[in-house]
C-alpha cells in the first residue's frame, strides 16, 4: 500500500473521529433517551450501533450513486447539506415534541405518583402505570426507530470527498477501505461517547429532579438540533 493510500485511510479515520466528536447530534439524543427511558447499557449500545450503521450507509449509498452516474462532488455535497438541514429539523421537532408531551404528562400527574408505606411516609416513583403493567411495552417502544430514521436522513458530509478521490482514479478497493475505516471509526466513537455519557449521568444524584428527567431530555435534544442548525455544529 502506497504512502498516499495510507494517508487517505488515516485521514478517513481522523475525520470520522472528529466529525463524530464535534457533532452533538451523534450522541446527545442517545445519552438523554437512555437516561430518560432507563435503557440498559446493552440496549443503549445496540440502538447507537444500528443508528450509526444507517447514518453511514445512507451517505455511502449517495456516494455510490454519484460515482455510478458521475455526479459532481459539488452537487453531492449540496444534497448532503440539504439532508443535514432536514435531519436537524427532525431532531428539533422530535426533542420539542418529547418535551411538550412529557411536560403535559407530568402536569397531569402521570409522570409519577405517591405510594403510602407502612411507616406513613410518602415516596415518589417516576413511572407510568400504563407502561408498568403492559408486558409488551418494550416491544411497542418507538423511540429507537424514530432515532434510526433521523440518523438515516442525517448525512456524513465528510465522507463524500473521501470517496470521490479514489473513485476518480478507479481505485475501488481503496474506496471500500476508506468507507470501512470511516464507518468503523464513526460508529465506535459514537458508542464510546454515548457509553461514557450514560455512565457519567448515572453518577449524578437526581433525586430532586428525577420526575423532570423526561422534559429535560426532550429540551436538551431540542437544543442540540438548534445548535446544528444555527451554530453549524
Amino acid at each position: 500500500m502506497s504512502s498516499e493510500q495510507l494517508i487517505l485511510i488515516g485521514t478517513a479515520a481522523s475525520i470520522g473521529f472528529f466529525h463524530t466528536l464535534f457533532g452533538p447530534d451523534h450522541y446527545i439524543p442517545f445519552i438523554m433517551m437512555a437516561r430518560a427511558k432507563k435503557w440498559s447499557y446493552l440496549k443503549t449500545l445496540w440502538v447507537t450501533f444500528y443508528c450509526g450503521i444507517g447514518h453511514v450507509l445512507s451517505s455511502v449509498l449517495l456516494g455510490a450513486i454519484g460515482i455510478l452516474f458521475a455526479i459532481s462532488i459539488l452537487n453531492l455535497e449540496s444534497i448532503e447539506s440539504m439532508r443535514g438541514d432536514f435531519a436537524a429539523w427532525m431532531l428539533v421537532i422530535f426533542g420539542l415534541s418529547y418535551f411538550i408531551w412529557s411536560l403535559h404528562r407530568l402536569l397531569r400527574g402521570k409522570a409519577g405518583h405517591t405510594h403510602l408505606f407502612g411507616s406513613h411516609k410518602h415516596a415518589y416513583h417516576d413511572h407510568d402505570h400504563a407502561e408498568e403493567h403492559d408486558p409488551d411495552h418494550e416491544k411497542k417502544e418507538t423511540t429507537p426507530w424514530i432515532l434510526f430514521v433521523i440518523f438515516v436522513l442525517g448525512p456524513c458530509e465528510a465522507l463524500i470527498p473521501l470517496l470521490m478521490y479514489p473513485a476518480a482514479r478507479h481505485n475501488y478497493s481503496l474506496v471500500f477501505l476508506v468507507t470501512l475505516v470511516f464507518g468503523l471509526v464513526t460508529i465506535l466513537t459514537m458508542m464510546a461517547v454515548v457509553l461514557s455519557g450514560v455512565w457519567g449521568l448515572s453518577k449524578i444524584r437526581w433525586q430532586a429532579m428525577e420526575k423532570y428527567i423526561h422534559p429535560i431530555s426532550g429540551f436538551v435534544i431540542f437544543l442540540s438540533g438548534m445548535a446544528i442548525l444555527f451554530l453549524g455544529l
